[in-house]
């Protein structure tokens, strides 16, 4: 290393020395060591970005203005460098050179945290609330589920607030354009227009279809099915006092036959399942279980055999159909998780549900209510919570995806138990129903 370049490097950890002092409040010992800083390397474009902010600090935007373009003409490629010259423009007011600037710094870094900001503010101050929100918005894409520093939480919740107000001026505008074609069309069938209208307005979050074991391509990614396409719903809701006394008469005579629904061995790495596994607080009374009938459960709940003999269940060796009566005791919580394949749905049918009982799939949440049932996807994130005083029952079981043809079903019957033949029996589908 040459005694040009070691002086540079010198120079350069002063200024990360003067920044650390600077950001624990110490400004004169900052100072001083920047000061060392200059006189090692005056014209490194490092130097002269930290002493430009220094002098931007102090408020003096003539020094901060001469030694930061010094700073851009030696090293037009640093981001930081340009947000800096920005806030010296801002400074004497000169919106044009502070915007030119912030284009600069977005144009090397387009997820620049401040220089976004920034320009959300800058905007605001021109009057333009649409383009401040758009920046302001970017922005929030670019900090989400990140940790920021404290000083940047009230201009972080300041962008929020600003895209919070156009989102609703937006929503009245379209609202406004969507009136007449709305009440031309009618209601039926525009739940997805809503939905899409929602996630465009910052409402609503698409959860993706996230199999553990194995995804079918090209299947819709929907949260609840809608009703119209199981015919069948209707005729299951009707059966649910006779499936009801059925439930209750295997919790006064058989509650030796109820396990826990999360049973993993040890060394099987549980993760959300830590408090429920080999726990009673979420038990199963299983009717079929990986395509295993469970002859004397099924004898005791005859009716309930019967309604599910006439539904479209998965036929597959050694995994499917799938039901069982699913109790959920007082104030516990199945965290968030999802099932292994979306060659399947889940059907819920809830039978005893005290108050305080709600299901959440993906970004939609429905409170429980006896007797009603749906179809879910349940490859997308879901949980539930009891929140009553009392156990909540639902019967559950798997059915054909609809959207399969009858070959992609054929062939699945044999491929899904195939993968459980490689393995010699230890099939990845067998971790849940």
């Amino acid at each position: 290393m040459n005694a040009a370049a070691d002086s540079v490097t010198q120079a350069r950890n002063l200024v990360a020395q003067a920044e650390r002092a600077a950001g624990m409040g110490q400004t004169a010992e900052s100072a001083r060591i920047l000061a060392r800083a200059q006189a090692i390397a005056p014209e490194d474009p490092l130097v002269l970005n930290a002493a430009g902010a220094q002098a931007l600090r102090a408020g003096d935007f003539p020094v901060a203005r001469r030694l930061l373009e010094q700073a851009v003409a030696r090293d037009a490629a640093n981001a930081g460098f340009w947000v800096n010259l920005a806030s010296v423009y801002r400074g004497v007011n000169d919106a044009d050179a502070e915007f030119a600037a912030l284009e600069k710094a977005l144009t090397l870094a387009p997820r620049h945290i401040l220089a976004l900001l920034q320009k959300g503010s800058l905007f605001e101050r021109q009057g333009k609330q649409k383009q401040a929100a758009v920046s302001f918005h970017a922005a929030l894409l670019c900090v989400a589920g990140t940790q920021l520093p404290g000083a940047l939480k009230p201009a972080i919740e300041h962008a929020a607030a600003v895209v919070r107000a156009n989102n609703l001026a937006l929503e009245t505008f379209l609202i406004g354009r969507l009136a007449e074609a709305r009440q031309r069309l009618g209601g039926e069938g525009l739940e997805r227009v809503d939905d899409c209208l929602n996630v465009l307005l910052g409402r609503k979050r698409i959860y993706t279809q996230q199999p553990t074991f194995l995804t079918f391509p090209y299947l819709p990614a929907l949260q609840f099915y809608p009703r119209r396409d199981f015919p069948w719903l209707a005729g299951l809701e009707a059966a649910t006092e006779d499936i009801r006394r059925e439930l209750l008469g295997v919790l006064t005579e058989d509650t030796t036959g109820l396990e826990p629904y999360i049973a993993y061995p040890d060394g099987v790495p549980i993760d959300q399942w830590a408090e429920l596994n080999r726990s009673a607080r979420w038990s199963a009374y299983f009717l079929w279980r990986m395509g295993a009938r469970e002859v004397e459960h099924l004898a005791r709940c005859p009716r309930t055999a019967e309604v599910l003999a006439e539904l479209p269940q998965p036929q597959v060796r050694a995994h499917a159909p799938g039901a069982f009566f699913s109790l959920l005791q007082p104030k516990t919580h199945i965290p968030p998780h999802t099932g292994v394949t979306n060659t399947r749905l889940t059907v819920h049918l809830p039978l005893v549900v005290p108050p305080g009982c709600r299901f959440r799939v993906g970004s939609e949440t429905r409170e429980v209510r006896a007797g009603a049932a749906w179809v879910f996807d349940d490859t997308i994130e879901h949980e539930a919570w009891n929140d009553s005083d009392q156990v909540r029952a639902i019967l559950i079981f798997d059915i054909w995806n609809p959207y399969l043809t009858q070959s992609e079903r054929e062939l699945l019957e044999l491929m899904i138990p195939g993968v459980s033949d490689y393995y010699e029996g230890e099939s990845p589908f067998a971790a849940s129903l």
